[in-house]
């Protein structure tokens, strides 16, 4: 028999929380530890992670699995992207790039041009820019873009005809080279020639003849100033002695008789006529008197 002083052992108490809260209380330890992982990871990845793209520049994603988006670009502002992926900055503000070059002409005499590039890439396609040339796309288009159309177009002419822009040679290298960099993903507003030089010698020989060539036409253009001037006075001449012969033809004598009484008369007639003018022999005036 059992003991009636014996009392029996309390049951265990029984855990009213709701799963869930029993399940967090058991995995505490574990999320402490996974949240200051991620926190520790945040903080040393921040800069992969949280991405701000600044005024006047566009951003390329290139993903760690799938390769570069090529068909979105990402404007101006705070982008959020997994630490394995990698943003890559374009400016895409207008930018100017200095060059100097020689080019051979057609003879094998060197000409020297500095250049003014000026560019920017086009936006829309910056993906497929940065898959197929990259960001220093400055050095490997531009510049050697430019240069190459440049040389190939003007070694076809000489010295002279480069120094003086022969039919406006210069301007329309200048458009196949603009061409040229927009098949390569970039707009070339303009390309400006800065100076053009040559070897002292040949500009000095150059600017002597282009000097006699100006005399020269000075010297036609007086030749034929002088030759119509003696144009103009001939007809002038002719046309003076034609109306003095038509006027000697017309003068009979009877015509100058007849002017001759018609002005007697208006004189003999006039207010202040104080004379009395008298005929003369055969063929003379007829007497008219005057006076008042």
């Amino acid at each position: 028999m059992t003991d009636p002083q014996i009392q029996a052992a309390p049951a265990a108490p029984v855990d009213e929380r709701p799963p869930l809260s029993r399940w967090l209380r058991r995995r505490l330890p574990l999320l402490l530890v996974l949240t200051l992982l991620l926190t520790l990871i945040s903080v040393l990845l921040w800069r992969r992670i949280f991405i701000s793209i600044e005024p006047g520049e566009t951003g390329v994603l290139y993903r760690f699995f799938t390769g570069t988006v090529t068909h979105r670009v990402y404007p101006e502002g705070l982008h959020i992207i997994p630490p394995w992926d990698t943003m890559v900055h374009y400016e895409t503000r207008r930018q100017v790039v200095m060059h100097e070059l020689d080019v051979l002409s057609v003879r094998g005499l060197p000409v020297h041009l500095e250049l003014a590039i000026r560019y920017q890439p086009q936006v829309e396609l910056l993906g497929l820019l940065h898959q197929r040339i990259g960001p220093d796309y400055a050095d490997r288009v531009v510049v050697p873009q430019t240069e190459s159309v440049l040389r190939r177009e003007l070694s076809q002419f000489s010295a002279e005809q480069i120094y003086t822009n022969d039919n406006g040679l210069l301007g329309t290298a200048v458009l196949l080279a603009r061409d040229e960099l927009g098949r390569n993903f970039v707009d070339a507003e303009d390309i400006v020639i800065r100076s053009l030089s040559l070897p002292q010698r040949v500009k000095t020989a150059i600017e002597d003849k282009l000097k006699q060539r100006q005399l020269l036409a000075s010297y036609d253009f007086r030749l034929d100033t002088a030759r119509r001037e003696a144009e103009r006075k001939r007809t002038e001449a002719t046309g003076i002695r034609d109306f003095q012969a038509a006027v000697d033809a017309s003068l009979t004598p009877e015509l100058l008789r007849h002017e001759g009484i018609r002005a007697a008369r208006d004189l003999a007639t006039s207010d202040n006529a104080e004379v009395v003018i008298i005929g003369a022999d055969e063929g003379g005036l007829p007497l008219v008197p005057g006076g008042r």
